[in-house]
Order: structure tokens, then sequence, then C-alpha cells
């Protein structure tokens, strides 16, 4: 990877750790007697660092990154928080919206990626046209292709996984050469993608072998390229050890 897009990584995760030092510091304590009454200072303070970090990494870090990575590996633009305006017959609008909600009741028995687009583009159109409006947690171009992913935290609810398989379908209907994807920027039950049991999000995706859906590694290697997660690691690891003393010396 360039230099120019390590450092910009670096000062994404550099931030990330001090915005939250500054919050933490910032803001009033919330009076929690029970907590106080049963807890240490010391658990309390770092339980409220780690949520407060983790927030603030779950959502625009994230995208940020990826959006870097993107650029870095030869996407000739990229773009968070991307508005998409799309025309698309009401024969399979309906269709998309039969299919979801049909997984939400436990009616509809596919709920795999190939299986379900297959059954929606066998739906016959009315010639009836309707326009939405998509917003993609990152876009990006490469090789003149439109690349869209909707990035949420490694334990989505039911509600946010079938909004983003909805906006996948719709896009991969109305433009077949786009690819789309649903990433989670890490496996928080390991490494292969076949761990992944956080069962809410499931009935939406086929999360173990669909290949729209990106966990940790395959998520930032297909945006980045192969080994882009080793060296996101690399960089993390790298601030670290400056983020790390800073983080030692809150509670002296």
């Amino acid at each position: 990877m360039d230099k120019k897009y390590r450092n910009l990584i670096e000062k994404e995760f550099r931030n990330c750790v001090d915005g939250t030092i500054s919050r933490i510091f910032g803001n009033e304590q919330t009076y929690r007697p029970f907590h106080t009454a049963l807890l240490s200072e010391d658990v309390i303070f770092w339980s409220g660092f780690e949520r407060s970090f983790s927030t603030s990494f779950g959502q625009r870090v994230i995208e940020e990154i990826a959006k870097i990575v993107a650029l870095s590996n030869g996407a000739s633009s990229a773009e968070r928080q991307k508005i998409t305006f799309i025309d698309i017959d009401e024969a399979y609008e309906d269709a998309i919206r039969s299919h979801i909600q049909g997984l939400r009741d436990n009616t509809e028995t596919a709920r795999d990626w190939v299986s379900t687009l297959s059954k929606i583009k066998s739906v016959n159109p009315t010639g009836k046209i309707k326009s939405l409006r998509i917003i993609s947690d990152l876009w990006w171009k490469k090789d003149g292709i439109d690349n869209y992913i909707s990035l949420k935290t490694v334990k989505p609810n039911i509600d946010q996984t079938a909004v983003a398989k909805e906006d996948c379908l719709h896009l991969t209907i109305a433009n077949p050469n786009c690819k789309t994807y649903f990433g989670l920027p890490y496996n928080p039950y390991g490494e292969a993608k076949s761990s992944y049991s956080f069962n809410p999000p499931m009935g939406i995706f086929d999360f173990h072998n669909d290949s729209v859906v990106l966990i940790g590694k395959e998520m930032w290697d297909t945006i980045g390229g192969n080994d882009c997660y080793e060296e996101l690691l690399e960089i993390a690891k790298e601030v670290g050890k400056e983020t790390k003393q800073k983080i030692e010396n809150l509670r002296k």
C-alpha cells in the first residue's frame, strides 16, 4: 500500500482513540449508584471507555478506512454514504419486498443469494417503473464497475440486515453489471466465515455461503486487494504502540 494511504489510515486509527479520550473526559459522568456500590472505579471507567470507542470505530471510521483502501487498490473514485437513484419495474420491486417479508415471517424457504436473485429475475415485468433512492455505506468504481457495500457492526440486527439485502437486490436488478455486498469488518467468533454464529441476521442471508456476504479478511481484501486485512492489522498495531501508552496513562 502506498505510503500516503497508510498515513491516512494511521490518522483514522489515532483520531478514533484520541476522540474517545476527549469524550470520556469532556462529558459529565452519569450517576449510577448501584454500579458505584458494586464495581470498582476502574471497572466503571474502562467499560465506559470501551463502549465509547466501539461506537466510534463501528461507524464512521470503518467507512472512511474502507474508502481509503478502495482508492489504494486502484478505484478511480469512492464515496461514503453514496446516494444512488434507480428505476425498477414494479413487479421486481414487489418480488423483493415479498421475499424480505417472507424471510421475516419464516414463510420463505430460500434465503441464499443465488436462488433469491434467480427467483426475482424470473418475475414477469409489468412495464410500470418505480424510482427509488438508495444510500450505500460505501461506493467505489474500479475498472468501470460500480461496487456498493452495506457496512454493518459485527452483530447487526435483523432490521439492518433486511434493509441491506433489499438494497443489494434493488441495485443488482437495476444494474446487473454492478457488484453489491454486505460487509462486517471482522468476525467476533473467529477468522473462518463458517464460524460466524450471531443468529438474528442469519435468517436474511446465508452468511456462510453467500458470495455477497463479506466478513473480516474477505471484506477488506475484496475492497483493498490481497493481504489488505493483514496490512490493516499491521498499521493498527504500529499506531497501537502510541495509543496504548496514552491509554495506560489515563488512570495513573
